[in-house]
Formats: C-alpha cells, sequence, structure tokens
C-alpha cells in the first residue's frame, strides 16, 4: 500500500488564502500521473506556517478529493506531542490513510524522549505512522538503535528517511527488520536508497514531474536500475535546482511554470531570486517537460 512515488504536495495560495480549487486540481493531476500516494500538509506543504485549522482543512480536502485511489499519509508533526496527537486523530477523524510524523525540533528531546513522543502517538490513534527522521531541520538524528525499537509497536510502520546517508537503508532494516517500509525523504538519493532496501520517495520534485518519478521507482521496483538511471539523469539538475533555495519555494516556481498553481508562497519564505529561476528553468527543459 504504501510505496512507490508519493508526493509531498505543496499548499497552493491565492492572495494569502488558502487556493482549495487548484488543491483539489492536483490532487487529480498527480493521481492521473501515476503518483502512488499523497502527503499533504509537511513542509513541503508550509505546515509551519499554516493555521490549525488551515492544516485540518488541507487534510480533509485531499482525502475527499482523492477517494480512496491512492493513499493519504498526512502529515501530523509538531515539537509538541499533544499537538501532534490531536492532528493526528483529526487526520483519523477524516479517514486518511496514514500519518507522518517529524522528530520534535527545536526543543532537542533525548532518544528515550523519541520513544515517549512516538509512543504516546501509537497509543491515540489506529492510524499507521510514518517516522519523519530529517536532522538537519530537526536537529535531532533518531538511531537505528531506537527506531528498532518504535519499530515493535504495531502501528509505526516505516521511516522517511532523509539523512542522506545510504547506509543508514541497510542500519534499519538491520534493526527494524526487511519488512518495515523505508521511504526516501531526498529526491537526488532516491535511486541508491531503493537498491539499498527502500520501496519509495516522498518527493518534492513529484509536485512538477510527478510521471517521471513514478518511473523511476516502477523502474526500481522491476528491478531496472539502468532504466532508472536513466530517468535519474533526466530529473537529478531539477532536484538540483530546485533545492537551491528552499524546496518548496523551488517547486512552487517550477509549477507556475507549467501553469499549474501559483508561486506564492509565506513568509518568512520569499519568491526566487532571478539566478535561481534560470537554474529551475533550464533544468526543466533539460527533463523534457519545458520547451
Amino acid at each position: 500500500m504504501f510505496k512507490g512515488s508519493m508526493t509531498a504536495l505543496v499548499t497552493p495560495f491565492r492572495n494569502g488564502e488558502l487556493d482549495l480549487d487548484t488543491l483539489k486540481q492536483l490532487v487529480e493531476w498527480q493521481i492521473s500521473e501515476g503518483t502512488s500516494a499523497l502527503v499533504p500538509v509537511g513542509t513541503t506543504g508550509e505546515s509551519p506556517t499554516l493555521t490549525h485549522a488551515e492544516h485540518e482543512t488541507v487534510v480533509t480536502e485531499v482525502v475527499k478529493a482523492s477517494a480512496g485511489r491512492v493513499p493519504v499519509i498526512a502529515g501530523a508533526g509538531s515539537n509538541n506531542t499533544l499537538e501532534s496527537l490531536r492532528l493526528a486523530q483529526h487526520a483519523e477523524s477524516v479517514e486518511a490513510d496514514a500519518v507522518l510524523v517529524v522528530t520534535p525540533y527545536y526543543n532537542k528531546p533525548t532518544q528515550v524522549g523519541l520513544i515517549a513522543h512516538f509512543t504516546a502517538i501509537h497509543d491515540a490513534t489506529s492510524l499507521p505512522i510514518f517516522i519523519y527522521n530529517i536532522p538537519p531541520r530537526s536537529v535531532i538524528d533518531m538511531s537505528p538503535a531506537t527506531m528498532g525499537e518504535l519499530a515493535k509497536l504495531p502501528r509505526i510502520v516505516g521511516v522517511k528517511d532523509a539523512t542522506g546517508d545510504l547506509a543508514r537503508v541497510s542500519a534499519q532494516r538491520m534493526t527494524c527488520g526487511t519488512d518495515f517500509i523505508q521511504l526516501s525523504g531526498e529526491d537526488a538519493t532516491a535511486h541508491g536508497f531503493n537498491a539499498q532496501g527502500g520501496v519509495g520517495c516522498i518527493s518534492v520534485t513529484a509536485n512538477v514531474a510527478p510521471g517521471l518519478c513514478a518511473q523511476l521507482q516502477a523502474a526500481t521496483a522491476a528491478g531496472d536500475y539502468a532504466k532508472a538511471l536513466e530517468v535519474q539523469d533526466r530529473l537529478m539538475p531539477l532536484h538540483q535546482a530546485i533545492f537551491t533555495e528552499p524546496g518548496l519555494v523551488g517547486v512552487k516556481y517550477a509549477m507556475s511554470k507549467l501553469g499549474l498553481c501559483s508561486e506564492e508562497v509565506r513568509l518568512p519564505l520569499t519568491g526566487l531570486t532571478d539566478g535561481t529561476r534560470a537554474l529551475v528553468d533550464a533544468a526543466l527543459r533539460h527533463a523534457g517537460l519545458l520547451n
């Protein structure tokens, strides 16, 4: 159920407000392009600057629009355990298929604190839970040993791994077992991640290139890494250009070039510089997405 190309969905805005019509159109397009799951209100969905009400609205609308055709893994992360728990319970109430819970940022819990945080959320919902381990943003790095302890809980089913360390996949297979669902959280290493034992990617680039990202994932699942590498070569400049500045800013600009949504983001993020725009434009042409 949880494998392949999963899009870390942007939250489109119009004049500072949620653009729900465009959000629904994006869901339709993503599904038609072969995306295997949708992940709303993560960092790429601008969860840090959404109100709680907006966060819940986005999850609700994505679940409705997807209508069971692909799984919805709702962002439910916070550095406040009670808040994360509440977001997970809301996701369950609107029939999301799973939740994505980031390691608590800023307050820097210990490994023991991480276990307590995730256990509390696990015990408060019946949904499958994906751990989101992203040390560059949260500062905290969940160790493979800690992840192995959490994997013993029946509803902690996998990880979105954004460490960029491909050796982690093998280490986590050792501590969590081979059935633990390992998803890359870094577009540029998704090809190699699957070779190590991963089964998919929660992708930023898939917002603008869902078909290509789905092709790459399908090729690795079939064991055709040569074909997957051809797709990766088309995508790599786009991965790099999108993340020259904050990735959601880069991908919203790329989407705006294809007429998919506005490039509007919320402060403290701002629009791309002219130099980065040129990089994204060139990368879109290299990928065959822009004339």
